[in-house]
Formats: structure tokens, sequence, C-alpha cells
């Protein structure tokens, strides 16, 4: 079992930045690939920023959408993972979730209560 909590969440008006974090008990952090989701109203909950197991070099990867604006990093230390986020725009308002899973040949399978990132134009 793992359990996963966000926050950071909040209002911001466009071209406003946020910092996102999630924190981890219950599993070995750093053993783990992590994730950033999102999920807007009436729409399905999609990919946003992912950061590999330490051992397999913590390679990020960004949705084509945010590539450039946003940032995914993590502190296995603190069992932490962040997602720094600039240049918002309307669009970007969603849930945002965090979530585990125990290699990249598996889905995601823990994750977080998520946290409303709400962008004004």
């Amino acid at each position: 079992q793992v359990q996963l909590v966000e926050s950071g969440g909040g209002l911001v008006q466009a071209g406003g930045s946020l910092r996102l974090s999630c924190t981890a008990s219950g599993r070995t952090f750093a053993d783990y690939h992590v994730g950033w989701f999102r999920q807007a109203p009436g729409k399905e909950r999609v990919f946003v920023a992912g950061i590999s197991s330490s051992s397999s070099g913590g390679s990020t990867s960004y949705a084509d959408s945010v590539k450039g604006r946003f940032t995914i990093s993590r502190d296995n230390a603190k069992n932490t993972l962040f997602l720094q986020m600039n240049s918002l725009k309307p669009e970007d308002t969603a849930v945002y979730y965090c979530g585990t899973r125990r290699s990249v040949l598996t889905p995601y399978d823990f994750w977080g209560q998520g946290t409303q990132v709400t962008v004004s134009s």
C-alpha cells in the first residue's frame, strides 16, 4: 500500500505560477516511477508529466501541452514529488493527481485525492 497526498493547488491568474507537491508514504519512494495527471470537468484523466525511479535514472517526460512550462522533480529523501507550473493558461484548469507505478510496463496503481488548480483569464 501507498498513500499519496497532493497539495499546492489554488486559484491563479493566467501567466502565473504554482508548485504542486505530492508526499508519499508506505513505499520506498525512490524505487517507483511517479507522475502527474490532470482531469478537467467532463474530460478524462490525462498524463501531464512523469519521472522514472532513481535506479532508472530519474528521466522525465511531458505532455506536449506543458513542455517548456512545467517541470517535474522528486526529492527521494523527503518522499516528495513536485510539479512546478509556470506560464499557466486557463486550459490548465483541472484537478491534478499524482500516481505511482512499479515499472514502465505496469499501469499507475496508486493515486492521491487530487488538488484543484484554477487559472483565471
